[in-house]
C-alpha cells in the first residue's frame, strides 16, 4: 500500500512538471510560431531593428525595399521616402505606427521621428525646441507634441493599423 502511494505521488509529480515545463516552452518546439507574429511584435517592440516579420535576417531597408506595398504606404503617410522615414527607429512597427499617429493627429512626422529615435530635427522644420533630445516611447511622444490627444487611445489605434498594414503588405508580397 506504502509503495502504491509512492508511485502515485511520484506519476503525479512527473505529470504536474512536464505540463509546467510544456507551458514555459522547455522544449522550444513552438518558438518558432511565438516569434512568427512579426506585425504586433515589430510594433510592440519585441523585434529588432534588423528582423520584420518573415524577413527574418534582413534590415529594415533591405525588407523596405523587398515589400514595396508597405514602402509606398509609409511614402504615402509620411511623405518622404520610407527607408529615409523608417532610419532610426528601433524596428518597422514603430516607424509604421508613428507615421500612422502623425496623419491621424496631423503632427509633422519629422517631430515624432526625432522624438522617437532621439535625433534631431532637420533645422528648418517647425517641431518645439526640445524635440529629439531623447528617444520616447510613441505614447509619450503623442503625450509630448499632442498634449489634448489620448496618448494611450491614439497609441493603440496607430499600432493596429501598422498590424494591418505589415501583414497586409507581407500577404501580397
Amino acid at each position: 500500500m506504502k509503495c502504491a502511494r509512492t508511485g502515485l505521488l511520484t506519476l503525479a509529480v512527473v505529470v504536474f512538471s512536464l505540463s509546467a515545463w510544456a507551458q514555459h516552452g522547455g522544449g522550444g518546439g513552438n518558438m518558432g510560431a511565438s516569434m512568427g507574429h512579426g506585425a504586433s511584435s515589430a510594433v510592440h517592440g519585441n523585434m529588432s531593428s534588423s528582423n520584420s516579420g518573415s524577413s527574418h535576417g534582413m534590415t529594415m531597408n533591405q525588407v523596405l525595399s523587398k515589400n514595396t506595398a508597405l514602402a509606398g504606404k509609409i511614402q504615402t503617410l509620411t511623405g518622404m521616402p520610407s527607408q529615409q522615414a523608417c532610419s532610426g527607429f528601433k524596428n518597422l512597427g514603430q516607424c509604421v505606427a508613428a507615421a500612422h499617429v502623425s496623419k491621424n493627429l496631423g503632427i509633422s512626422f519629422a517631430c515624432m521621428k526625432a522624438d522617437m529615435t532621439g535625433q534631431s530635427p532637420a533645422k528648418d522644420s517647425s517641431c518645439p525646441a526640445a524635440t529629439g533630445t531623447k528617444s520616447m516611447s510613441l505614447g509619450k511622444t503623442i503625450q509630448t507634441l499632442s498634449p489634448k490627444a489620448d496618448s494611450k487611445l491614439e497609441s493603440k489605434k496607430a499600432s493596429k493599423q501598422a498590424d494591418a498594414d505589415i501583414k497586409d503588405s507581407e500577404a501580397h508580397s
